[in-house]
């Protein structure tokens, strides 16, 4: 008889279980990729530190940059050492030291430019500065009308002055402190001299002041008035250009836009026509009647 049942063909062998060894492979293998995010957090707080350490690296090199001239001379109260533009930051002794003398020496100029302003308003010498043209020094005016009224010649000597004063009378060697000066002419120490307080030749008796606290308190105080004295001519020029004077009243100033509406209401003491952002300095009548309605509506 045949068998009532067929045993049906197999599909594959079966799976069998799996084998110890594959899985402490595979709980290792999860194991690896689950422990790899902890090194990536002690990767990136690595690289947080180095970067906070480098900045902090970085302040610390620019705050010994500044220590290094927060000493000097020039650094005065209330603002102290005061370097806005941060010239100064990357700590160049060599560089420092010429900015100085560029300071010194301007402000020095400055301080004659200032005397000379104010003296020439009470003194003129006597005499012809032409002779050939005739022309006097009172006829010379004040201020910047000067400049088209001295001959030429007299420019030229002037520079020619100038020229010799900065080259040969008045040398700043490097190895001296900035500012202090002396002369460079031919025969070395026998015919060159240094000058002393108040700029008095050696030959003639001048001497550096001996007192070291003295000595810093002028230096300071020269380095100060410079400072007010650079600002003081720029000042002059500027009004003198404007006025016809140094200390001219702002009255004379016609061609200012400005006189368009100082007789406007609104226009009160101590003040004067008061425009700090110079809204109106183009002079459109149009434009100052439009804001003064907004300001009275406001």
């Amino acid at each position: 008889a045949g068998t009532a049942f067929v045993a049906l063909p197999s599909k594959g062998p079966r799976s069998s279980a799996p084998s110890s060894s594959s899985l402490r492979g595979a709980r290792g293998s999860s194991s690896s990729s689950l422990g790899s995010a902890p090194s990536i957090a002690v990767l990136g707080a690595t690289a947080v530190a180095a970067a906070a350490l480098r900045k902090k690296d970085s302040q610390a090199v620019k705050a010994t940059a500044l220590q290094a001239f927060e000493n000097e001379l020039g650094v005065q109260a209330p603002l102290g050492f005061w370097d806005p533009a941060g010239l100064s930051s990357d700590g160049d002794a060599k560089e420092f030291y010429r900015r100085r003398v560029v300071e010194i020496k301007h402000g020095r100029v400055s301080m004659l430019a200032c005397t000379g302003y104010i003296v020439q308003e009470f003194f003129r010498f006597p005499g012809y500065i032409s002779p050939s043209s005739e022309i006097k020094f009172t006829d010379i005016p004040n201020g910047l009308a000067a400049a088209t009224k001295v001959p030429a010649v007299g420019w030229f000597q002037y520079t020619v002055f100038c020229g010799i004063c900065d080259l040969w009378l008045m040398h700043q060697v490097p190895t001296n402190p900035p500012g202090k000066l002396c002369t460079r002419l031919f025969g070395e120490e026998t015919t060159n001299y240094e000058y002393g307080f108040l700029g008095i030749p050696g030959y003639l008796g001048g001497k550096a002041i001996a007192d070291p606290e003295i000595k810093k308190k002028k230096l300071n105080a020269e380095i100060a008035n410079g400072r007010l004295a650079m600002m003081a001519i720029i000042g002059m020029f500027f009004q003198d250009g404007l006025t016809g004077s140094a200390w001219g009243d702002w009255a004379n100033y016609t061609e200012s836009p400005l006189r368009a509406f100082e007789n406007e209401l609104g226009v009160q003491a101590p003040l004067g026509y008061f425009d700090p952002l110079g809204l109106s300095k183009d002079g459109d009548v149009e434009t100052f009647r439009r804001r003064r309605e907004s300001e009275l509506k406001n």
